[in-house]
């Protein structure tokens, strides 16, 4: 038995934060049903990459859901919801504030229906506040944060994440933990929750060690001038002789003589906190005297903290995270498979099933449109 089997969610939202909270619950068991909009359904169906006409991007956030199409501003289509989501012990909604409350779904209107409904909503800035109608995406969440400042390119420019950091980290992950504690205190109340999830507000944890520094002193970190935004050289990316990148996170002292030991940095050099652009110059000249290869040997073993920089297609296939088994779950396309997306779960927490398939656009209307629970 799955922790959440028996657990059902009927999911309002689209693209990235909503549907990867509500995938992390369905692989812990529990009965996800996607409300689309009926033609093109979510966007992510066709967004690239695709194999034939099928978008692998939805089939990784939608594996082993159920998919409702209804066209949500018609006529009737809320009471026609009704029957469904009071069966329903979660409700998942990434509108802007007031558009649930328009089409007839908000939260009062709902727990009316179900008094133990947990109404989890996702937003860039929460349902209260000046900026709750702005719109916007990761890039503008981490902007507004003041996130992304903390990390700047050669020329002092900000460089844009390769992670989504606001849509998953400040979006998915807070979502399922506030769920996951709010069905816990509904186990104990028999009460349901409204839950706002803002994703801007959840990055400033990311942060802590700048606001402590800020809060504290007045001196607020720069980029590129402080430890943990490039300013030291013992956390730090260096080039190889190659080409290729180390990524040095030699904080503590045992390893950064280690690390200065393997590259032969002089005595004088070592003494980075009188001296930290010169140092960071002769780590950097040492390191860029030979290929990546040489490097990993001569590090290899020596408790560094240093790691050659890899590309996602090295990662996916190094022997440690194939032998953990993060890429075992398949997701069944018409005519192929394609990995599962590695949610962040214990194994015995989670699905077990070898292969998944994503729901057809509306497939579920007949079978659940005033339907009932069994």
């Amino acid at each position: 038995m799955k922790p959440l089997d028996g657990i059902r969610i009927v999911d309002f939202s689209a693209q990235l934060p909503g549907p990867l909270a509500s995938l992390i619950l369905a692989e812990a068991g529990a009965e996800v049903i996607r409300i689309e909009p009926p033609g093109a359904g979510d966007m992510l169906r066709s967004y690239p990459p695709l194999v034939g006409e099928e978008s692998v991007n939805f089939a990784m956030l939608n594996g082993g859901k159920r998919s409702i199409a209804i066209d949500l501003k018609a006529p009737g289509a809320a009471e026609q919801l009704y029957p469904l989501i009071a069966t329903a012990d979660i409700v998942l909604e990434q509108f802007r504030p007031g558009v649930m409350e328009r089409l007839g779904m908000g939260y009062q209107t709902l727990r009316a229906l179900k008094s133990d409904l947990i109404y989890c909503s996702i937003t860039g800035y929460g349902q209260q506040g000046e900026k709750t109608a702005e719109p916007g995406h990761d890039l503008n969440y981490c902007a507004e944060s003041g996130l992304l400042n903390m990390a700047c390119g050669a020329d002092g420019a900000p460089v844009v994440p390769a992670a989504l950091v606001a849509d998953i980290a400040g979006g998915s992950y807070p979502a399922v933990m506030n769920i996951l504690l709010a069905l816990r205190q509904r186990d104990r109340t028999g009460q349901g929750a409204q839950i706002d999830i803002a994703m801007t507000d959840n990055l400033f944890v990311f942060m802590y060690w700048a606001m402590a520094r800020g809060f504290a002193t007045g001196e607020w970190p720069r980029p590129g001038a402080d430890i943990l935004t490039g300013g030291s050289p013992r956390y730090a990316v260096y080039r190889t002789a190659d080409g290729r990148y180390l990524a040095v996170a030699a904080l503590e002292e045992k390893f950064w003589q280690n690390l200065a030991d393997v590259i032969g940095l002089s005595a004088a050099e070592r003494r980075d906190q009188e001296q930290e652009a010169r140092t960071r110059a002769a780590v950097a000249a040492l390191i860029a005297a030979r290929p990546a290869a040489h490097w990993q040997q001569a590090l290899a073993g020596k408790d560094t903290c240093t790691t050659l920089v890899a590309t996602l297609e090295e990662a996916v296939q190094n022997p440690h995270f194939t032998r953990r088994g993060l890429f075992d779950g398949q997701l069944q396309l018409r005519d192929r498979q394609v990995p599962n997306t590695p949610v962040p779960l214990a194994p015995g927490q989670r699905d077990a099933a070898p292969v998944r398939r994503y729901p057809e656009l509306g497939e579920a209307n007949s079978q659940l449109l005033a339907a009932r629970r069994d």
